[in-house]
């Protein structure tokens, strides 16, 4: 694209052109073009939300584009008309501004055609959300139709369009208090609202930045409290958090040890180890060993039988936070619950060993898929006839109204 003073529309399309070509997820995209661009806090804000509707709305998006040009468009023109089509129809973004300032986002050719596709969009506005209703709900709820297939024949129609209109909302944030670094926290003047968990508060505005920033609280859902409450860490027992990568289970998790005892945090990426220590270090833990292993591979000989309890939160489809990850809906495929549950079956294989005789093993994952949790618990109980299945939590946002999570607690004979 030609030089031009800055615009937070231009901004949005060079970050949706990176993202379709796999350079990174959307929060690093928004966060590395609002610095390129030097954006104030309102226009990255602006980012943020034209790239999120964009993103969550995509399949919608291209559906009412297409129902105004016909024919193939050049990809980043297609972007382009995104942006400008999601102000219009997602974001109510006042008309002359989102036309205006998003024809003049793209290469002087090819203005014209954004132009009359953006003011046919205003045209049939109206138009297009009264016939909204007879169109596809893979489209009205713009996720892709294999997955809501899939969900569909999971948990029913209307399990399903909770499940996607869940998706596809702005997430909420919340934090958990970190008795480990105890402060008197005035909790209505930092916008803290209480919830079902003493321990958690939803931020209702802006987060506590100050209070992140010391230690007294930690951005962390509502649904991971689970798979660290069936750990049932105690005082001075020996820990093992496997795939511990960015660090808010472990300190969950040696706040449970009061600090004492033996807590080993292990990634199999080299490279998330410096944010997982420096998390831990804020956060007051002092019982944490960080290092790299990967799970896909046997455990050193000193680890077997050493750890009374083990959180294996594996990698997996992320299914159940897809509000959270808008990235997600897009970039996972059918065959990948495959690929991840021989994964997830490598990790355990190798977990095992580790385990003392009358130990705990937390299985846990942020999908809501059964290929990937009570399927795999089933294959692990049958494999491992020495464990047995303590206890089971399956959470789903069309229940729960928190983010998707699957626990399971497994204990040794």
């Amino acid at each position: 694209m030609p030089k031009q003073e800055k615009n937070v529309r231009r901004a949005a399309v060079s970050a949706l052109r990176a993202w379709s070509k796999g350079h990174d997820y959307a929060e690093s995209l928004i966060d590395k073009h609002a610095v390129k661009n030097g954006l104030s806090s309102e226009d990255r804000a602006l980012l943020q939300a034209i790239m999120m509707a964009v993103l969550r709305h995509r399949n919608l998006l291209d559906y009412w584009i297409g129902r105004i040009r016909k024919g193939r468009i050049d990809h980043e023109v297609r972007d382009v008309l995104r942006v400008g089509v999601a102000q219009l129809m997602i974001l109510r973004i006042p008309d002359h501004a989102a036309v205006y300032e998003t024809v003049n986002c793209a290469r002087i050719p090819v203005r014209g055609l954004v132009n009359a596709v953006l003011r046919k969009t205003l045209l049939l506005r109206k138009r297009f959300f009264e016939e909204l209703d007879d169109e596809p709900l893979p489209i009205q709820h713009s996720h892709p139709e294999w997955l809501w297939k899939r969900w569909r024949k999971a948990y029913g129609l209307d399990n399903t369009v909770a499940l996607a209109e869940w998706n596809n909302e702005p997430a909420e944030n919340y934090v958990r208090l970190n008795p480990l670094k105890p402060t008197d926290i005035d909790f209505a003047e930092c916008d803290l609202e209480e919830t079902v968990d003493p321990r958690f508060y939803k931020v209702a505005e802006k987060l506590p930045y100050h209070l992140i920033k010391n230690g007294s609280i930690y951005v962390q859902d509502l649904a991971t409290r689970h798979s660290v409450d069936l750990i049932q860490a105690k005082p001075g027992e020996v820990i093992l958090d496997a795939c511990a990568a960015p660090g808010g289970k472990a300190a969950f998790i040696a706040a449970q040890m009061e600090n004492s005892g033996e807590l080993v945090c292990t990634d199999s990426n080299e490279k998330r180890l410096p944010r997982l220590e420096q998390n831990l270090s804020r956060l007051g833990v002092e019982v944490a060993q960080v290092g790299v292993h990967d799970w896909c591979e046997p455990a050193p000989t000193k680890w077997h039988g050493k750890f009374d309890a083990i959180l294996a939160d594996v990698p997996c489809s992320n299914t159940g936070v897809i509000r959270r990850r808008v990235d997600v809906k897009w970039r996972i495929k059918p065959q990948q619950f495959s690929e991840l549950r021989e994964l997830q079956e490598n990790i355990i294989n190798n977990l095992i060993p580790c385990l003392k005789p009358g130990g705990r093993l937390v299985y846990s994952t942020c999908s809501i898929d059964a290929e990937e949790n009570e399927e795999m618990v089933a294959w692990i109980t049958e494999k491992f006839p020495s464990l047995t299945c303590e206890k089971q939590v399956a959470i789903t946002p069309f229940t729960d109204q928190t983010d998707g999570a699957y626990s399971a607690k497994l204990v040794s004979a």
